[in-house]
């Protein structure tokens, strides 16, 4: 079974936009994947993915841009 395409980010160019797969016939810790628009790619688990899943719904990756603030 090939990788199923789940998500395109961006989408509004030809650029080669980040996508998400998730490949069923990989080890269970590198099931998901994610390319970007330079060739590359990163594989995690499907509970890593939650996780992350988890962080955003929080809000806790709003401010990920932001400069840190000064302690």
């Amino acid at each position: 079974m090939a990788m199923h395409h789940v998500a395109t980010f961006c989408g509004n160019c030809n650029c080669g936009c980040p996508e998400l797969y998730y490949d069923h016939d990989a080890p269970e810790d590198k099931r998901v994947v994610i390319t970007d628009d330079f060739g590359q790619r990163i594989q995690m688990s499907l509970d890593q993915w939650n996780d992350l899943v988890a962080e955003a719904k929080a809000g806790n990756l709003e401010n990920l841009g932001a400069a840190p603030v000064p302690a």
